[in-house]
C-alpha cells in the first residue's frame, strides 16, 4: 500500500512538473526596438516579413517613434534574433547596424536621412 501511496505521489509530482514546463514554453514576450525605417514602404516590408519570422506573433512599426514591437514566443526566437532580422531586411535595429546588400537593394525613399519633417 506504501509503494501505490509513493508511486502515486511521483505521478503527481511528474504531472504537475510537466504542466509548469509546458506552460513556460509558451510564454509570450513582447519587445521594442528602435528602427531607421522611414516610410510607409518601410512600414510595409518591415510588418510583412519579420511577421514570418519563426515564433513571431505580431508586429507593429510606428512610423513617428520608429519602434517596431514585436510580439514573439520566447520558446522559439529572441530579441537578438528579431534585431538581425530585421538588419537583414536593410534596416538598424537597436545597436544592430543594417546589413549593407540588404540596405543597398532598398528603394531610395527608405534610406536613412529620407525622413520626412
Amino acid at each position: 500500500m506504501k509503494t501505490i501511496k509513493t508511486l502515486a505521489l511521483a505521478i503527481m509530482v511528474l504531472l504537475i512538473n510537466q504542466s509548469t514546463f509546458a506552460q513556460e514554453t509558451k510564454k509570450v514576450d513582447e519587445i521594442k526596438i528602435l528602427t531607421s525605417a522611414v516610410c510607409g514602404m518601410c512600414k510595409d516590408r518591415i510588418e510583412q516579413n519579420i511577421a514570418f519570422e519563426k515564433g513571431v506573433m505580431d508586429v507593429v512599426l510606428d512610423l513617428d517613434t520608429k519602434i517596431a514591437t514585436i510580439k514573439y514566443k520566447t520558446s522559439k526566437t529572441n530579441p537578438d534574433n528579431l534585431r538581425l532580422a530585421l538588419s537583414k531586411l536593410g534596416y538598424d535595429a537597436d545597436n544592430v547596424v543594417a546589413d549593407l546588400l540588404a540596405y543597398e537593394k532598398l528603394p531610395p525613399c527608405c534610406k536613412k536621412g529620407n525622413e520626412k519633417h
